[in-house]
């Protein structure tokens, strides 16, 4: 190990390519700069350790529901409840036997690149359902109807039949499913979690291109919610056909 540059220390220890029986040896090596690496590695070891806790203590609705017997586990969660602009979007997410995403929570904790990451791969691994209700909808059914048929279409577009729901904060009577209903629940169950990352990265996709369309309101900044910029475009052009209608101060606007 003394035969390698700190710099090679560094670089190996990035791709993960010492045993355990290095790093042990790494420990004995005097020189500050190698000392100072090996504890940013226990430094990661430890994140990595408590993540793993957290990740099986979010794990606890859904082993509850396991013990009862049940085995297709859905979480479900939505997106754009609060906005003057664009649909309320739901996602359900049926997770794998055993798996394991490291660092998994409320898609709103979690930074923009690692809730794109964490789309891609729970579209790879796992069973999911995307439901959409427009603005248009939301005009005609109000926002709460709104996200309860948004969570009932992300449900019925699963590829297998849950055999229990884990819902975050609303009761989805319509559905004749056993179901948990858990407020906060994107922070206490893995499932929940991964619903809400399907949720909002798919909504932001679609805002990105309604900004595309009308760029005066910066949807891709804002998502649809009443910033100040956003607010100042709606007064200065009107609302666009994707603006809530039935929304203040959306509704105190006409075309200009």
């Amino acid at each position: 190990m003394a035969s390698m540059t700190i710099s090679e220390v560094k670089q190996k220890m990035k791709d993960e390519q010492f045993t355990q029986t290095e790093i042990e040896a790494l420990r004995q090596d005097g020189r500050k700069g190698v000392q100072k690496l090996i504890q940013q590695y226990d430094a990661a070891q430890e994140k990595q350790r408590l993540q793993k806790v957290k990740y099986e203590e979010m794990k606890e609705f859904e082993k509850h529901a396991w013990q009862r017997g049940c085995q297709l586990v859905a979480g479900i969660d939505e997106a754009g409840r609060g906005p003057l602009a664009g649909p309320v979007v739901a996602g359900a997410v049926i997770l794998p036997d055993g798996y394991y995403l490291e660092g998994l929570n409320d898609s709103k904790l979690l930074s923009l690149a690692k809730r794109e990451d964490f789309f891609k791969r729970i579209k790879e691994d796992a069973d999911y359902g995307v439901g959409i209700v427009t603005n248009k909808e939301i005009d005609e059914i109000n926002i709460y109807n709104a996200t309860k048929l948004a969570m009932q279409r992300a449900v019925a577009s699963l590829n297998q039949n849950p055999d229990h729901l884990l819902i975050d904060a609303v009761d989805l009577e319509e559905v004749d499913l056993p179901q948990t209903n858990l407020v906060k629940g994107d922070q206490r169950s893995v499932s929940i979690a991964a619903a809400s990352v399907i949720a909002k990265v798919t909504r932001d996709h679609l805002m990105a291109e309604y900004d595309v369309q009308y760029p005066m309101y910066r949807f891709s900044s804002n998502q649809g919610y009443g910033t100040k910029e956003h607010v100042d475009a709606l007064k200065a052009h009107g609302p666009s056909p994707f603006h809530r209608k039935s929304f203040a101060p959306v509704k105190e606007y006409t075309y200009v």
